[in-house]
């Protein structure tokens, strides 16, 4: 990297995994793995001991290590807690590149703190007071090397590549050192198979063979193994702090007290966001008690969603809410006691997800009947609470019940089933227009005046000819179908028992369609189709 000076490269290892834990609230030290696909992406030190490889089955790795907790793959997350690392490392050097989450890279300091190694010493110290305990840096000419040379040091330690080495320091290592980068995979297996067991080796090699052979990515490893790429470090622009908090001395312990002090913090926040044409449509936030030694600690935290955007008298509301509705500790309120065991010594606004104001304009002529009904809900969650607005959110399931729920107005759906996984036995479109919160009781029998029963092996016993529907009475049948047996969490002991049933779609000579369920030999209406 000649005349574009030394390259310092952080390495988080297992970061997707030490990402997931730590939102998870759990150690970093159990035995834990991210899966993609049902495939095991990144999995950590404590589950590698256990037998658990990247590449692996679900359940494969479980059956090495039954107690391994797997984890959703989410790089969006991944990204914002690597947020931190990067914040870190800018405090010491502008100008840092992120590579990936768990990489990022920053020109290396030659006469800071005492030339390279006494700085690697020190940015990492600096990560792990701030909680990032397996950190390893590497110093050399490019990124690429000093990626290598990171991946090659200890626990927080670091490895340097001396000036005019990379070339010689990469052509000694095992080409499985190229394993790194998800996209060797295929290269690493083909130059196995050829016999070459060291990048030397491929750097060896003409280029024109290479190109031919392992295509473009193939070439760019042996220019890089060559020393013939040496680009420059793309590093980012800091973004800029849109975070906005208060802190009050002395501490408050009434809820109203603390509404009434962040009304002119929540006005900034949202002020602040303006000014770079943005609004807020995802904002966590944070109340922080004093510690055992005097320091702030953030006793709860929550992020809340808009179905349009945050104003300031939003943000004070949801911090109503978020002390108001929790249960017990020493924050007063004349509806209830709030979860803080201290007073509160600061509130703190943290812009979660910041959208362009332009897509959340208003029409030329206003918002119309939708901007309305917002308000109108706003006002009514000020006056009842958070949760007293509820809106219907479809999931997955098999029965018309198990496929909805509610969320709190302003919530995006965070549901717990996915509508778009298979539901075997679920019961067939169009859906019902009204599903009861309590079966009703009701009746379905045949010609001969018996009731239709459906045994085990969903053997229906006659056709079905009249059906009685509370507060509507007997109705001949019209036409019907099913049924459809589910027999639904069998191994549990408790649970309702709809949950072992055989389904019928009914419709009655008056054009009405209802859906009734068969249990243990009596009948129950589930939903109606008006």
């Amino acid at each position: 990297m000649s005349g574009s000076g030394r390259v310092l490269v952080v390495w988080c290892p297992d970061w997707s995994v030490v990402a997931a834990l730590t939102e998870e609230g759990l150690s970093t030290a159990v035995p834990a793995a991210v899966l993609g696909r049902n495939v095991v992406e990144v999995c950590n030190d404590a589950a590698r001991a256990e037998g658990v490889r990247r590449g692996m089955r679900r359940r494969d790795a479980q059956a090495r290590c039954p107690e391994l907790v797997l984890l959703d793959a989410d790089p969006d997350r991944d990204a914002r807690a690597f947020e931190t690392v990067l914040g870190v490392v800018e405090r010491l050097r502008p100008g840092v590149a992120p590579l990936r989450p768990g990489l990022m890279a920053v020109r290396a300091p030659t006469r800071f703190g005492g030339g390279e190694a006494h700085a690697a010493a020190l940015y990492a110290e600096m990560l792990v007071e701030a909680g990032v305990w397996d950190v390893r840096i590497g110093i050399a000419d490019d990124v690429f090397t000093a990626e290598q040379a990171a991946r090659r040091a200890g626990v927080q330690a670091h490895e340097v590549v001396a000036a005019g080495g990379s070339s010689a320091y990469l052509r000694g290592l095992p080409v499985d050192a190229l394993l790194a980068d998800p996209e060797a995979d295929e290269l690493v297996s083909l130059l196995h198979r050829l016999g070459l067991r060291t990048l030397g080796e491929l750097a060896e090699l003409a280029p024109g063979d290479v190109s031919r052979r392992f295509g473009a990515y193939g070439l760019q490893v042996h220019r890089r193994v060559r020393g013939e790429t040496a680009g420059p470090l793309a590093a980012r622009t800091p973004p800029p702090e849109l975070a906005c908090e208060v802190a009050f001395e002395p501490p408050l312990d009434s809820v109203e007290a603390i509404c009434f002090s962040v009304r002119t913090t929540a006005e900034r926040f949202v002020a602040g966001l303006a000014e770079r044409q943005l609004v807020g449509t995802a904002v966590r936030v944070e109340a922080s008690c004093a510690g055992p030694r005097g320091e702030d600690v953030v006793v709860s935290s929550r992020e809340w969603l808009h179905p349009r955007h945050f104003s300031a008298r939003d943000l004070v509301d949801r911090v109503h809410w978020q002390l108001q509705g929790q249960a017990q500790g020493s924050v007063r309120s004349r509806r209830a006691v709030v979860a803080v065991t201290e007073p509160v010594t600061r509130v703190r606004f943290v812009p979660a997800t910041a959208e362009p104001a332009a897509a959340h304009a208003e029409g030329l002529w206003g918002g119309g009947a939708s901007e309305l009904v917002e308000r109108g809900m706003a006002r009514v969650q000020a006056l009842l609470g958070y949760d007293a607005v509820r809106v219907p959110v479809a999931q997955g399931g098999r029965t018309p019940a198990a496929r909805q729920t509610s969320v709190p107005w302003g919530e995006r759906s965070r549901v717990v089933r996915s509508p778009q996984q298979p539901w075997p036995g679920q019961i067939p479109g169009p859906a019902p227009a009204r599903v009861f919160a309590e079966p009703l009781p009701g009746e379905l029998i045949d010609h001969a005046g018996l009731p239709v029963e459906v045994d085990e092996r969903g053997w229906v016993s006659a056709e079905p000819a009249t059906v009685r529907v509370p507060d509507v009475g007997w109705l001949p049948v019209d036409a019907w179908a099913g049924p459809w047996p589910m027999d639904e969490a069998w191994w549990e002991e408790t649970g309702s028992p709809l949950r072992r049933a055989a389904r019928f779609q009914v419709v009655g000579v008056d054009g009405r369609a209802w859906l009734l369920a068969s249990v243990d030999g009596g009948w129950w209406i589930e939903a109606g189709y008006d």
